[in-house]
């Protein structure tokens, strides 16, 4: 007999059997540990897990918040609703109960080892039901899979089979790397692109300093991601300084975080997780009257590449943004695919409608493309 339950903290569910259901994932039981512990404003979190005779079979990570439904717009689009937002406060807003997590790209949804791949599909069916009940509970009626891989059948299919409509979220760019040395790599890319890169790389660059203990530069690190975060049009929260040194304490060597100095100021940082198959850019934030005399993003960006040929990494996993940039250095995209429904079927229908207004894709020419791609 199968039973599931939802909980307000992972830890109350083991860490080997988490684990054991996303044996590749960097982002497992530690890293949720993390997040809790930051506190991050806002966000509820629930832990969704299906048993059988009390062993462990599939869980997933969820989350409550207030959702801005131009969350993912830009452009035009966005000036248009931060206008409506401010004649009409609140219009934008809903209470939302999403599968998977405001600071993780994909939806975790895993299934222990011992399971055959044959159940996944009928498991996810019945995260989804325990989710949407567990929503009621809380009183929210739109429930939503936040970022579920687009090549993912069995989410495509129990999401529509819950009768969720689809919606295509923002590609995850991802850059294999084959390559022998920096200069191989760039020998990949466009003329246009590796001229332009070595012409940087030959002007003076700041100085590197990898870390695992930032407390003595956390307000410098804040300066930075505030800064960041006022520049951004697509941003779902808020990290608290926490987060940061939550990562980095919780991963241990899994997480590191590259500093950027101009004599003794701190002008860029990068907190990443790596494994011995990936390198996961979490978060870059720098200084913009640094940037341009000293190309902070493209060194960060052809230190990163260093490191993962030095250490054999594969795969360089870079993220939800600057679509435009990553598409002129190589970058593939994964698709990722927001699975929604209202309970109120007015309001149901409505967001059907609206859906087609704010696909993100709308306003940003290199999104589209980068979504074209997946």
């Amino acid at each position: 007999m199968t039973t599931t339950q939802a909980f307000s903290t992972i830890q109350a569910i083991e860490r080997s059997a988490w684990n054991d259901c996303f044996p590749s994932v960097l982002e497992g039981w530690d890293y949720y540990v993390a997040v809790e512990n930051a506190a991050i404003d806002d966000f509820q979190w629930r832990y969704l897990a299906v048993f059988e005779d009390g062993q462990l079979l599939a869980v997933a990570p969820a989350f409550m918040t207030q959702y801005r439904l131009d969350t993912t717009v830009s452009g035009i689009g966005k000036r248009f609703t931060q206008r409506l937002q401010r004649l009409w406060p609140g219009a934008l807003r809903l209470g939302l109960y999403a599968l998977g997590s405001p600071v993780a790209e994909q939806c975790h949804a895993g299934i222990a080892s011992h399971v055959p791949a044959s159940r996944r599909g009928a498991l996810l069916a019945q995260l989804l039901d325990a989710a949407r009940r567990d929503a009621d509970d809380f009183g929210i009626g739109l429930l939503a899979v936040k970022d579920a891989p687009t090549r993912d059948q069995d989410w495509a299919d129990s999401c529509k089979a819950a009768g969720l409509h689809s919606l295509p979220s923002l590609p995850s760019g991802v850059l294999p790397v084959p390559y022998g040395s920096v200069d191989a790599y760039l020998g990949s890319l466009g003329k246009s692109t590796r001229k332009d890169l070595r012409r940087k790389l030959r002007a003076p660059g700041p100085r590197v300093e990898w870390r695992r203990n930032i407390d003595d530069v956390l307000p410098d690190i804040m300066r930075l991601y505030d800064a960041s975060l006022a520049r951004a049009e697509l941003q779902f929260e808020r990290l608290p300084a926490g987060y940061f040194t939550e990562v980095l304490a919780q991963l241990e060597e899994r997480a590191v975080c590259v500093l950027y100095w101009v004599d003794e100021q701190l002008v860029a940082f990068n907190l990443m997780l790596r494994d011995p198959h990936r390198l996961i850019d979490k978060f870059f934030a720098h200084d913009p009257a640094h940037s341009r005399e000293h190309n902070l993003y493209f060194r960060s960006w052809l230190t990163n590449v260093d490191y993962c040929i030095e250490h054999n990494i594969a795969l360089y996993e870079c993220g939800q943004a600057g679509y435009a940039s990553k598409l002129r250095l190589g970058c593939e995209f994964q698709g990722n695919t927001l699975f929604f429904r209202h309970r109120n079927r007015l309001l149901n229908l409505v967001l059907k409608v609206l859906k087609v207004f704010i696909r993100p894709d709308r306003s940003d020419p290199a999104m589209a493309a980068a979504i074209s791609e997946t």
